[in-house]
């Protein structure tokens, strides 16, 4: 049996809920402005069009690796010099329509060296908290 060490990265997914159009929601998952509302302190888009995420006054670059407009958006997580690392962390967005229940969901998928799962859940549970009360949902 393989035991994990302290760095083994996981993989998080959670479906959520969200009451809001995928044209009204998209930007808020693929642009610079939109995900400063919401996903973390600042965003800014370097001129060589990579992300500066901020938290904690600490910088996390990240470029968009796979986009479907309106649908779909991942970020690969890059190192202090906005250079590519093996194995890197990812963060996916994916909306996804029930036809059944008439219902939008988004689909994170957060892939990283998050110590506790219990810890990773609440902080996605929050942060979906700030993106409905961001686009009124």
């Amino acid at each position: 049996m393989a035991v994990p060490t302290a760095n083994a990265k996981r993989r998080f997914e959670m479906e959520y809920p969200i009451n809001a159009s995928p044209n009204l929601l998209f930007p808020y998952l693929a642009s610079a402005s939109g995900l400063s509302r919401w996903f973390c302190d600042d965003v800014r888009l370097d001129p060589d069009q990579r992300f500066n995420m901020v938290w904690d006054k600490q910088n996390h670059y990240a470029e968009i690796a796979l986009q479907r407009p309106g649908r779909s958006i991942r970020y690969v997580f890059l190192d202090e010099e906005k250079q590519p690392l093996l194995d890197a962390n990812y963060l996916d967005f994916t909306l996804e329509y029930s036809k059944i229940t008439d219902s939008l969901f988004l689909r994170v998928t957060d892939y990283s060296d998050h110590d506790s799962a219990q810890e990773q859940l609440e902080l996605w549970n929050s942060l979906m908290e700030k993106l409905r009360e961001q686009v009124g949902a």
